[in-house]
């Protein structure tokens, strides 16, 4: 009997709703053959809905949201909408409130593809780095006074709590386990100025690795290091684990190292709940309805969300699919790629 999963898809705006139908499509194409069963069900939150509405993402949508095995999101963000409304209002909102504190993101290199760094390869760049995704400075902790005044003062404060930390370092030495590569996992902080924050993450590390995880070896670097050996030396990480503002800065650093936002996924994780996953590539409203965006981030996404649901066969054979047919595109930039948005997906879905 097939197993049945309910996905909560979120095509969301721009091109977000052309990659999420290509990456159901690949979805569909494992299923058939794992003996797998999809219930995916539509939700209009994004940019459309609010310019109709005012609404961003009503507290009911929440606790509707928990009732399925995963999410699958396209992409949020509209030119019409003033920049922070749907972030807050959508994507942190979701992320804090479904508790996906774990933002995921393998960097890996795949042929075919361009890769800015002179002289590296896929041999050289597989690593995954994980971020903390419900604290930090995302918390919207501070405020203004005097706002408007030539004293104007604004405070925006850093919240990293014990628990919080622990969680994510946990979760970040078990996938270091899991990988079987090099068994090491880096910590990306800034412990000689942020003494109070990254000191408790590096006291953390420490003390949850010796204890627990003493096989794993146990990395560090300054977050201006991690950037610089990103680039000269990638194939020296493995996972790297980091604070929420970090994370966000060095992973689109990771993404154009493993060959760009078109093949580059994520996933915001709560193991313990519901989590989601999405292409990282963003809207790209300029290419809107025209066929031509790279949708492979979006199966790539899929085959991520396949992976958490424990179904390894499907998405390997999608990770396959993707190698197989990868080499036969042009670029994976969108408009240059050789095919439409629409034959990528039927190439690979055929491929599976």
């Amino acid at each position: 009997m097939a197993k049945s999963y309910k996905i909560a898809v979120i095509p969301g705006d721009g091109t977000g709703p052309e990659v999420v139908k290509e990456g159901i499509k690949v979805l569909e194409a494992a299923a058939s053959k794992f003996d797998i069963k999809f219930e995916f069900t539509n939700f209009d939150f994004g940019g459309e809905r609010y310019l109709k509405t005012g609404e961003t993402l009503p507290d009911s949508a929440i606790e509707e949201l928990k009732k399925f095995d995963a999410m699958f999101l396209g992409a949020i963000g509209h030119p019409d909408v003033k920049p922070g409304i749907l972030e807050r209002g959508v994507l942190l909102k979701m992320r804090f409130t479904l508790d996906q504190y774990i933002n995921l993101r393998p960097v890996k290199l795949y042929p075919n593809t361009d890769c800015p760094l002179k002289d590296k390869g896929p041999e050289h760049i597989d690593f995954v780095v994980i971020r903390e995704n419900t604290e930090g400075l995302y918390t919207g902790a501070g405020g203004l006074l005097r706002e408007g005044t030539p004293h104007e003062v604004a405070i925006q404060e850093s919240i990293n709590t014990r628990f919080g930390v622990e969680r994510c370092l946990r979760y970040a030495f078990e996938l270091t386990q899991k990988r079987k590569k090099q068994n090491k996992l880096t910590l990306c902080a800034k412990t000689n100025v942020l003494t109070y924050a990254s000191g408790l993450w590096e006291r953390a590390f420490h003390e949850v690795g010796k204890k627990d995880y003493p096989s794993v070896e146990r990395d560090y670097a300054h977050v201006d290091a991690t950037t610089m050996w990103m680039v000269k030396n990638p194939e020296w990480f493995d996972v790297i684990v980091t604070d929420n503002l970090f994370g966000d800065i060095i992973t689109d650093l990771a993404a154009i190292v493993g060959g760009g936002l078109g093949v580059t996924a994520g996933g915001n994780i709560n193991p313990n709940g519901v989590s989601m996953f999405e292409p990282i590539g963003g809207s790209a409203p300029k290419y809107t309805g025209k066929n031509v965006i790279n949708p492979i981030a979006a199966i790539l996404a899929g085959k991520m969300m396949l992976e958490h649901l424990g179904e390894t066969k499907a998405a390997d054979a999608i990770e396959k699919s993707v190698l197989a047919n990868i080499v036969k595109m042009k670029s994976m930039n969108a408009g240059k790629m050789g095919y439409s948005t629409t034959e990528v997906g039927d190439l690979i879905a055929k491929g599976i």
